[in-house]
């Protein structure tokens, strides 16, 4: 075995087979192919459960008290649900779909958190049923929403309240979600928050435990983190003096980055978690308050770089002078980010992974998009129809934001460890696209 090309962009089990095929998890991606089929999406267990680890104990050795919560949105199966449950972190769902998802594998509800600038009666009163262990509001119509049902039901809530901090962490735009001028949270420098803080404090029916903050997202510098973090504190420590606030959980968000291309490595853990550590334990010293639990919402940077796409190369388009084109069987349905946030990646030619780049190449999806392109301008060995194409970094925001576009059936997934597949996802059939339709 040898070392798999772009290490720290594919999962940590990723190797090269002296037949010279790209292995996952023990697992060759050819017979994985064989066996399951493509577009087929790969997670590695080892990088996933090494992801958990690695945030619980970055921030835990820093910090007295550390809550970590996976953001189901950035990709959201039972099996890895339960994975998670087991590497001890908590989950942050945006949709009475994904608590159904969670409720389904048993997941502690004391341990999840609701989030969403829009949940509807619909989606809170099943999340009060089924005893949600916190609501992160988001603006005042949720919170008299939330209000009124909690008086129905003779029961008093936990809740944090969403504040907008005015941070820019210089992501995409379509990303970002702590500046002022956002569709989530109380604004600081409007004052709102203060107003929030001050309503929430005065219904009866709900308890302010603590202030959520999230910048957005993939954020690869340190120091939005820390601006906001040091604003949140601060923000606290006012409305104690004010009104009484008792800050028992302050959370930063997510919002952390996973390295996409070779020229671009993302920022360790380590690196975000001592900065914001210290500044919370220096601010809650300066302000004579006790440290907060922190609680952390890590998405992207738990299954991110755990996934991999296997597709199946088709047609090739060669035009002289201007550019090269081969397409594969899948694309903008199973993997939209390229046409949504112009989003960059690495491939590897998983049934020739020893072999030097011989071409330069676009690739392209099978769908009626013009912008349905997956790599552009990519550096590979020559492909020819049958070829297996390997994108890595795949397990974040594309089976999430996966569709039905053109009828496509949405891809399988399989879970890999120690040279064995289990999976987790079967590929949706044909008869299915049209299950819900009614003549």
């Amino acid at each position: 075995m040898q070392q798999a090309p772009f290490p720290t962009i594919f999962p940590e089990t990723a190797a090269v087979s002296e037949a010279g095929h790209l292995v996952i998890g023990g697992c060759d991606t050819l017979q994985l192919v064989a066996e399951f089929g493509t577009p087929l999406y790969v997670f590695d267990e080892v990088t996933l459960r090494g992801r958990c680890q690695e945030f619980l104990r970055e921030f835990g050795d820093r910090y007295p008290e550390v809550r970590v919560i996976y953001a189901c949105k950035a990709f959201v199966n039972r099996a890895v649900l339960r994975l998670l449950a087991e590497e001890g972190l908590g989950l942050d769902v945006v949709s009475a779909g994904e608590l159904a998802v969670a409720r389904s594998v048993e997941a502690a509800m004391d341990r999840v958190y609701f989030h969403g600038n829009n949940k509807g009666e619909d989606e809170l009163r099943p999340a009060l049923d089924w005893g949600i262990g916190r609501v992160v509001v988001d603006n005042f119509s949720e919170l008299a929403l939330l209000e009124r049902l909690c008086a129905e039901r003779g029961t008093v809530q936990d809740i944090l309240l969403r504040l907008s901090p005015g941070v820019d962490p210089h992501t995409h735009a379509y990303t970002t979600t702590g500046i002022t001028d956002s569709k989530f949270g109380f604004p600081l420098a409007t004052g709102q928050a203060v107003e929030a803080v001050h309503a929430a404090q005065a219904a009866s029916h709900l308890r302010l435990v603590g202030l959520h903050m999230h910048l957005g997202s993939p954020i690869f510098e340190v120091e939005p983190y820390e601006e906001a973090t040091r604003a949140g504190i601060r923000f606290a420590a006012q409305m104690r003096d004010a009104s009484g606030l008792d800050l028992r959980e302050f959370s930063p968000g997510g919002g952390f980055p996973i390295q996409y291309v070779r020229e671009r490595p993302a920022t360790p853990i380590a690196a975000y978690a001592e900065p914001i550590t210290r500044i919370l334990l220096e601010e809650c010293r300066a302000a004579g308050m006790a440290p907060p639990r922190l609680v952390l919402e890590p998405g992207r940077a738990i299954v991110g770089r755990a996934g991999v796409a296997l597709y199946t190369v088709g047609a090739r388009k060669d035009i002289p002078g201007v550019r090269s084109y081969v397409a594969v069987d899948g694309g903008m349905a199973d993997n939209i980010r390229p046409a949504l946030y112009e989003a960059r990646y690495e491939a590897v030619v998983a049934n020739k992974a020893l072999e030097t780049p011989a071409e330069r190449v676009t690739v392209a999806g099978k769908y009626c998009e013009s912008g349905d392109i997956l790599l552009r301008d990519a550096e590979l060995p020559r492909l020819t129809t049958g070829d297996v194409l390997a994108i890595p970094a795949s397990g974040a925001y594309c089976l999430a934001m996966s569709s039905n576009y053109n009828q496509a059936t949405k891809p399988a997934v399989v879970l890999v460890r120690d040279g064995q597949a289990r999976l987790i996802r079967r590929r949706e059939s044909l008869e299915e696209l049209f299950q819900y339709d009614v003549l």
